[in-house]
């Protein structure tokens, strides 16, 4: 293809998607409803600091390093020559969008990105599994939130606490790990009510989960946080089909151009526009994790399986987690 067939292209692309946007509405529900206050997230809003957000390292701390972990040269995970990548900018985000933030096993900081998608209960966050595996089960919050829409330091709709047993990850991404499981590289967070007591989609609204559309879709919108940014990150492009060739990863996988989505952006949305709103079709994650270099993303491909775990975290059933070996 041509360089002005390309620019030409992504233009239609930007140009549909202003049209299909024309009236969408992305604000929280008139019916919100409110609880009493919750002094967890009044906790957690105290202890995320801005300076301590800001400090906050990626968990996906190779994605968009050019750095292949299973062996693959960046050259099978990148853009291909002459291919046109879509500029990225930084912006105050939307509500729907927004990044989780907790300490590790160490007391360090960690991020990575999330969107809210609607459910019954009104408190799903969608992420990737290498984001949140660490949380299954009976493993310790430590300091595990949700911030919509955060920019800047700011909290604007507050903290949202994850649940205790509140992390959804496919067993099956457990059980094969990161690379041979990149698959299932999706999550669910069930979140708790905010200071004021506010569900979380009563606050901010939410995007409505796809599963089993394919992997050609146009226009997307795909968002991210890179780590210690004080924006989140914002991309129009459109998704393809990208068979793995690394045997280390196989499968099958929604590929995207985008510029500059570097650690901090997994679990991010690739959203599309949809009646009432926004959709969404994938998150940053699956082959290699999201992809060895910042032009070019992936997700795990959303179908029976994922919407088999969004179903689970639904009516709470008792989340997977890793397999205890005896010795």
């Amino acid at each position: 293809m041509e360089p002005g067939t390309r620019i030409a292209r992504y233009a239609a692309v930007c140009a549909a998607a202003l049209l299909l946007c024309t009236g969408l509405t992305t604000t929280a529900s008139a019916d919100s409803a409110k609880a009493d206050p919750n002094p967890v997230a009044d906790q957690l809003d105290t202890y995320w600091t801005p300076a301590r957000m800001d400090a906050a390292l990626p968990v996906d701390a190779l994605k968009g390093t050019g750095t292949a972990v299973t062996g693959a040269s960046p050259a099978v995970d990148g853009p291909r020559p002459g291919e046109y990548i879509p500029p990225s900018r930084s912006f105050d985000g939307i509500p729907q969008a927004g990044t989780f933030f907790w300490t590790d096993a160490t007391g360090t900081g960690r991020t990575c990105s999330g969107s809210v998608v609607r459910s019954p209960g009104h408190d799903l966050v969608l992420s990737a599994g290498h984001c949140l595996k660490g949380y299954a089960g009976t493993s310790p919050k430590r300091h595990l939130a949700f911030v919509p829409q955060y920019h800047d330091g700011l909290k604007p709709f507050g903290v949202f606490p994850v649940r205790t047993n509140g992390v959804y990850v496919a067993q099956q991404y457990y059980d094969l790990g990161e690379h041979a499981g990149a698959g299932y590289d999706f999550a669910f967070a069930v979140t708790e009510t905010n200071q004021d007591g506010t569900l979380l989609e009563d606050a901010v609204g939410g995007v409505r989960l796809l599963t089993g559309t394919g992997y050609y879709h146009a226009p997307v919108r795909m968002i991210g946080y890179p780590a210690g940014a004080e924006k989140p990150l914002e991309c129009w492009s459109w998704t393809t089909r990208w068979d793995s060739d690394d045997p280390a990863d196989p499968g099958t996988f929604p590929r995207i151009a985008c510029d500059a989505f570097v650690g901090g952006t997994s679990g991010g949305p690739m959203l599309v526009p949809w009646p009432g709103g926004w959709a969404v079709v994938g998150v940053i994650g699956g082959y290699h994790t999201g992809g060895n270099t910042p032009q070019i993303s992936y997700s795990a491909y959303f179908g029976t399986d994922t919407r088999a775990l969004y179903r689970a975290a639904v009516i709470g059933a008792p989340p997977a987690g890793p397999h205890l070996v005896s010795g």
